[in-house]
């Protein structure tokens, strides 16, 4: 429970990554293969950052949450 899964795949240019929390309280992660390592760090930095602020249980829009996550960075 609260694990943190890290899961690579090919996926479009545009996708980073993302998260999917699960059934059983973890979360995977879902990380772009495509991108470069350091990419692949800051992208995982980004969705750590998420899981730890509870943003995938709150009513705010995505984009507002987006707003908010990339004015602490």
């Amino acid at each position: 429970m609260n694990e943190i899964i890290i899961r690579l795949l090919p996926m479009p240019v545009g996708v980073r990554a993302f998260t999917i929390p699960d059934s059983e309280g973890d979360y995977n992660v879902y990380l772009n293969c495509r991108l470069s390592a350091e990419q692949q760090r800051r992208s995982l930095r980004h969705e750590q950052m998420h899981i730890h602020r509870n943003d995938f249980y709150k009513e705010a829009s995505a984009c507002a949450i987006e707003r908010t996550l990339a004015a602490l960075l």
